[in-house]
């Protein structure tokens, strides 16, 4: 009796260890198979919606959560978020922020818009925006300049009123880009974009071949292969401009040629 009853108390230890690592595997929200926006949030990282640029995700929740999204930014890209938190109709002063990570989970700052708002008392909604800086195809492990992969949009309050916290919010979240080109082009890139499960394989099918397991998300063009840009082009053009002016240069300063020969004497 009393071994059954210690396998017991261990069966149940380990089905408690277990539960949480069940309740973790859940999905995360994502945007729908048929191009649609999410109409949710997530609550982490892990969990994030997934959205497409150009889309405009809503969500909503309640004064206090944390709202994350998730996005494709491909290299060249500078790429804008934008928010509107709809406030209930009653609410003290409220301050909110808007963050964006890169596929590295690091803090992406704002080359210039308001990612930090104050909502005074009786404010109908609050409006923030954030432009990155241009998304780079390869950077110094030290640096901190965006790569390609996917960026985390979080979406919170920082100061809040006990009589405030869990009041109804609408929350919408929308990501454009402006292709800036060769001018953002550099000497190197990364061997894969910075986007979730790109270091793990799927099983192995029945021919005995692995594919990786990668985000739903991705550029509608696909990722670029960060070998071509505009700055080929006006490399070439330079060049060719390089040669005309030096062979119009000879042609100037060569002047008639030799002179006629004089034969001597005459």
């Amino acid at each position: 009796m009393r071994a059954t009853r210690v396998l017991g108390a261990a069966l149940l230890t380990l089905g408690l260890a277990a539960a949480p690592a069940a309740a973790d595997s859940s999905p995360s929200p994502s945007a729908s198979s048929d191009g649609r926006a999410p109409t949710q949030a997530g609550t982490s990282f892990r969990t994030a919606a997934e959205m497409d640029q150009g889309q405009t995700a809503t969500a909503s929740a309640s004064t206090g959560d944390y709202l994350y999204w998730s996005f494709p930014a491909d290299t060249g890209q500078r790429p804008t978020v934008r928010a509107t938190v709809k406030l209930p109709d009653t609410h003290a002063a409220q301050t909110w922020q808007l963050d964006v990570y890169d596929g590295l989970r690091r803090h992406q700052s704002c080359q210039y818009g308001a990612a930090t708002r104050t909502a005074e008392q009786g404010t109908a909604t609050v409006e923030l925006a954030c432009v990155l800086r241009t998304v780079r195809a390869w950077s110094e492990p030290w640096a901190n300049d965006p790569l390609p992969g996917t960026y985390y949009v979080r979406l919170t309050v920082l100061n809040l009123g006990s009589a405030d916290l869990g009041l109804p919010v609408r929350a919408e979240v929308r990501a454009d880009s402006k292709n800036i080109g060769g001018a953002a082009a550099v000497d190197g890139s990364l061997g894969k974009p910075l986007v979730p499960g790109i270091a793990v394989e799927s099983p192995a099918a029945k021919d005995g071949s692995k594919s990786a397991v990668l985000s739903a998300i991705e550029p509608d063009d696909g990722w670029s292969s960060h070998w071509w840009s505009s700055r080929w082009v006006w490399t070439a053009v330079g060049g060719a401009l390089a040669a005309l002016a030096g062979i119009g240069g000879y042609a100037l300063t060569r002047g008639r040629g030799r002179p006629a020969y004089v034969p001597p004497g005459a």
